[in-house]
């Protein structure tokens, strides 16, 4: 199955040029390993309004069946991805949600931190992951099986009823 990737770096240093975007390029690569497509990638300040934007655009426009943000999720005053992803996700999937922190909590109590969310805006699964390119790829890692037959779920899809019966 042929799924298409957007991805978002939400980043005030990288936004400005000051600091390289590691975690993006590491995704793209994840994503082409299993053989989908990046169809969108970019970078935004952590500023609300700009990430409401360009998730709002990309889902609306169906030019991604899932967008991730990398970016954004942490403590930090100015990390508000999760704040601008509730914006503008109509159905939350806390399922995804947690488990990438039960999977990152194996690895790190720092997992305790994230405040990722994960939701449907249209028929788009947006995703927000760490800002870090280790943390971004490991808990893409732990969602990318089940991805395609969201992507199916979603785009109702006969495939998806089929999957259903099997299990």
């Amino acid at each position: 199955m042929s799924i298409k990737i957007a991805i978002l770096t939400v980043s005030d240093r990288s936004s400005r040029g000051e600091r390289e975007d590691l975690s993006g390029p590491a995704l793209q690569a994840q994503v082409t390993v299993l053989g989908w497509q990046v169809c969108r990638a970019g970078i935004v300040p952590d500023e609300i309004g700009q990430i409401a934007k360009i998730l709002s655009e990309w889902a609306d426009n169906d030019q991604a069946d899932v967008i991730l943000t990398t970016g954004g999720t942490g403590f930090a005053p100015r990390d508000v991805t999760p704040e601008a992803t509730r914006q503008v996700v109509e159905r939350l999937t806390p399922g995804l949600d947690e488990a990438m922190r039960a999977a990152s909590l194996k690895i790190t109590a720092h997992a305790m931190l994230s405040r990722a969310v994960s939701g449907i805006r249209k028929a788009t699964l947006i995703v927000n992951l760490p800002g870090s390119p280790r943390g971004a790829v490991e808990n893409f890692q732990v969602i990318a099986p089940v991805l395609p037959h969201a992507v199916e779920l979603l785009r109702e899809a006969r495939s998806a009823e089929q999957e259903h019966r099997s299990i």
